[in-house]
């Protein structure tokens, strides 16, 4: 019998256990490692403090070709460059342009861009142009001055900007007057191109170039202006790029855990990093601190102007150039989520869309609900059946430049009937205006229009017309709006003429969480005028908001807060607030407070806290009003010596500005009246003594006539430059009066309480210079009104008795001797 053969193959015998084993554990070992080696490159991470600089844009491209070509020609790419073939529009062919009785003429001299035009001595010169100055609608052309021999060629010195500029689309110079200035500017003023107002370092070079230092020498005068790009470049939006070039060379397979790609996460869930970062120049704001980087809090760098009359209409419509921000944070889309690469293009910064399909691109719902005549009411294809016509009116800035309104909000031509607000209606339908042609013509836009009617009843009348006319068809269409009444407008328009009644509803609208947060601290800070107990009880029940606005607006009115103990208890949790906006302006109201009622703690947080302040207002150290500021809360600390010179500095850095001087002569004539009342008190003991202290004080008054002296005909500038700012006419009549010009005081101080009828220093004085001339029925009128203002005041109270007992006197001598 055959043997039975072996049918198990080699593939089928048991392996060896040991081998098995052997195998399993290498390969064991080897995940083991590599996870290991896996799991420590992820968990690696860059050190929370590594330094990120800024790089420039050729290392962005090496990866980022494609959206470096977008970006190649935008408005951000063209924002500022050198004068070269390239880059020049303007046509510098020996060309001129007339304005204002100066000829400008415009050539080239050795391959160079040369202006010859009235220069700061009033002389015709020749001019270099060094660098231009945007491209579309408009292009401009600056100048550079006091560049000393040896400065490094990366640094700029003062730099002007020309009012002669060149018009892009109609190709021609033109001269870009400062708004409602109609006349030549005299070579010392700040208006004029070589004056402080057009001076590129101060006004427009943080937003026109990347990581700008402005770098201003208060003691020399002298500015060392640097940036990393001269245009709005990658790093200006992203943030520096150091860490994520590095993080993006490195042989690890992630990103680093903590800090991710190293840059600001502008697509994030959250649309606040995106929309902080476009705000941080697409606003019109006051700067908290320097330094600000793509991705971080607005408010910690940041304070934005609210809804203020010389800037927005009562309604929140744009009135003056607010950069976009202060009004799209009032709309539904700001409310709804929508951010600013949702309409424009991030590197183009165009339109991401055509025409209508921007809009509904967003909107479709059914077809045609809102992109058809049955919505909109007008011609298909008709300016009217356009989205932004009437939902985003556009105003023209710098002669040429137009600005569409960012609130897209829906027309009221009913809240103009009301309130004389303007409407998008009334601004396509002027032609129905009953107006003489002579009149007519010298308007160029709404805006002019609206301007007018200010001071001109024939306009005002001409306009009321066609908002009634605008506001019938209106309700024809689309009925009835339910807030006609309650609608925030009115209100603000009350507090803005100073009715009495607007209190009430002022504090409601602040407490109003439906509304937008710039509504509520609007709201907020124009409840600061009337009486302090209102607004006092309103500010401390929205210390704890969730906006930084309200919070900040209602640390402001807490200055009101007569009580040191009630002002602390109220603010001192302030000093911690997470936002840097907030509690600076904590600590500037704190700082009045004497450090000796407060423990170590609190008077550490308040140290740092002004430290963080001071350190905000002398970004702006070129300027006469940083310097200002920082002497008025030195002497709300009693630091008079730090206060005195921080007022010089004020009078050295811009010699030509009203305000320095004033508070400079009121320090020093306390001081003056101390060193008097010192030597009396001194007198029997110490003869020698008080006579020094009196030859101090005459001093210190031959200062202070001195001061007031200079001060006079620069107010008397402001006054003529600034009929309707209150501040300027109380100031200017102040001065006057102390100068002994009695009558022109009493016109002043007259239009200052007309143009702030609620501002109690403008009525007392107002009353006082009223009393002292005899005339006690103005006088008492006046008085009246602080009462209503201040009813529980008693220094009012007593004011009101003394003069009433005057008046109730037989008539005598007059009492101008007073």
């Amino acid at each position: 019998m055959p043997a039975a053969s072996d049918t198990t193959s080699d593939e089928n015998k048991p392996s060896n256990p040991v081998t098995r084993h052997w195998v399993q554990g290498v390969v064991l070992f080897v995940v083991l490692v590599a996870g290991g080696a896996t799991f420590a490159d992820w968990w690696t991470c860059l050190p929370e403090d590594e330094p990120n600089a800024y790089v420039g844009r050729q290392a962005c491209i090496q990866c980022h070709q494609q959206e470096s070509k977008l970006w190649e020609g935008s408005h951000h790419d063209l924002a500022m460059d050198l004068a070269t073939p390239d880059t020049v529009i303007g046509n510098f062919d020996n060309t001129e342009l007339d304005h204002y009785g100066i000829k400008t003429r415009m050539f080239r001299r050795d391959g160079k861009y040369m202006v010859n035009t009235e220069g700061p001595d009033g002389e015709m010169t020749d001019f270099e142009v060094k660098y231009v100055f945007g491209v579309d609608p408009l292009q401009q052309y600056m100048v550079e001055f006091d560049r000393p021999a040896d400065m490094p060629e990366n640094e700029i010195a003062r730099l002007q900007v020309l009012r002669v500029s060149w018009d892009t689309e109609k190709k021609e110079w033109f001269y870009l007057r400062p708004p409602d200035v109609d006349e030549k500017l005299a070579p010392d003023d700040d208006l004029h191109w070589t004056g402080i107002a057009q001076r590129w370092n101060n006004m427009c070079a943080d937003c026109h170039s990347t990581n700008l230092q402005k770098a201003y020498d208060d003691k020399t005068k002298t500015y060392h202006t640097t940036f990393s790009e001269i245009d709005v470049s990658c790093e200006a939006c992203h943030g520096p790029g150091g860490m994520h070039v590095k993080l993006a060379e490195s042989k690890s397979l992630f990103w680093d855990r903590k800090h991710g790609y190293g840059l600001a996460k502008l697509k994030d869930k959250s649309t606040k990093p995106q929309l902080d970062t476009c705000f941080q120049c697409h606003s019109r704001r006051r700067i908290v601190k320097r330094g600000y980087k793509p991705g971080e809090d607005y408010y910690d760098y940041f304070a934005n102007e609210l809804l203020l009359a010389h800037t927005y209409h009562a309604d929140g419509q744009i009135l003056d150039e607010v950069y976009v921000h202060g009004s799209f944070i009032q709309s539904k889309m700001y409310h709804k989520g929508i951010r600013c690469t949702d309409c424009h293009d991030p590197h183009t910064a165009r339109l991401k869309h055509d025409g209508n399909q921007v809009c509904t691109s967003c909107h479709q719902h059914s077809a045609g609900k809102y992109d058809s005549p049955t919505h909109h009411r007008h011609n298909v294809g008709s300016k009217g059946a356009s989205c932004v016509e009437c939902h985003m009116p556009e105003t023209t800035y710098m002669a040429v430049d137009e600005r569409r309104d960012h609130s897209l909000r829906i027309p009221r031509p009913d809240l103009s009937v009301k309130i004389g607000t303007p409407n998008a209606c009334t601004r396509c339908h002027l032609d129905r205006a009953k107006l003489p042609e002579n009149k007519r013509e010298k308007f160029t836009q709404y805006a002019d229009w609206l301007v007018a009617a200010e001071s001109d009843d024939q306009v005002r009348t001409a306009l009321d017309e066609v908002d009634q006319w605008s506001a019938n068809f209106f309700r024809q269409w689309y009925g009835e709006k339910d807030d006609l009444e309650t609608h925030f407008a009115n209100t603000i328009a009350k507090a803005r003429t100073g009715e009495l009644e607007a209190a009430h509803d002022l504090a409601a609208i602040a407490k109003n969480k439906r509304l937008p947060n710039i509504v509520r601290a609007t709201s907020l800070y124009e409840l600061g005028q009337y009486a302090p107990a209102d607004v006092i009880e309103t500010a401390e029940k929205l210390l704890a908001d969730k906006d930084p606005q309200v919070r900040t607006t209602a640390v402001a009115n807490l200055q009101l807060v007569n009580d040191d103990s009630q002002l602390m208890r109220l603010l001192l949790p302030l000093l911690e607030d997470p936002i840097r906006s907030v509690r600076t302006e904590a600590a500037r109201v704190l700082a009045r407070v004497p450090r000796q009622a407060m423990n170590g703690g609190q008077r550490r947080l308040l140290q740092a806290a002004l430290d963080e302040f001071k350190e905000g207002v002398l970004v702006n150290n070129d300027r006469a009003a940083a310097h200002l500021t920082l002497g008025v809360v030195y002497e709300s600390m009693g630091d008079v010596r730090a206060a005195e010179a921080a007022y010089q500095t004020a009078i050295r850095v811009e010699p030509h500005v009203t305000g320095p001087r004033t508070n400079l002569a009121a320090l020093l004539e306390r001081q003056a009246e101390e060193a008097e009342n010192n030597a009396r008190r001194i007198a029997q003991q110490n003869r020698e003594a008080a006579i020094e202290s009196i030859m101090e004080s005459q001093k210190l008054r031959e200062r202070v006539a001195e001061l007031r002296k200079g001060e006079l005909p620069l107010l008397g500038r402001d006054a003529k430059l600034a009929p309707d700012n209150a501040a300027i006419q109380y100031r200017y009549g102040l001065s006057l009066y102390l100068h002994g010009e009695a009558d022109e005081a009493l016109a002043a101080l007259t239009n200052a309480v007309r143009l702030e009828p609620n501002t109690p220093d403008f009525v007392l004085a107002l009353a006082l210079l009223y009393r002292q001339r005899g005339d006690l029925p103005n006088a008492m009128e006046q008085i009246e009104r602080m009462l209503e203002l201040r009813p529980n005041d008693p220094s009012y109270q007593q004011l009101y008795r003394e003069v009433r007992q005057e008046a109730a006197q037989p008539a005598g001598p007059s009492t101008e001797s007073r």
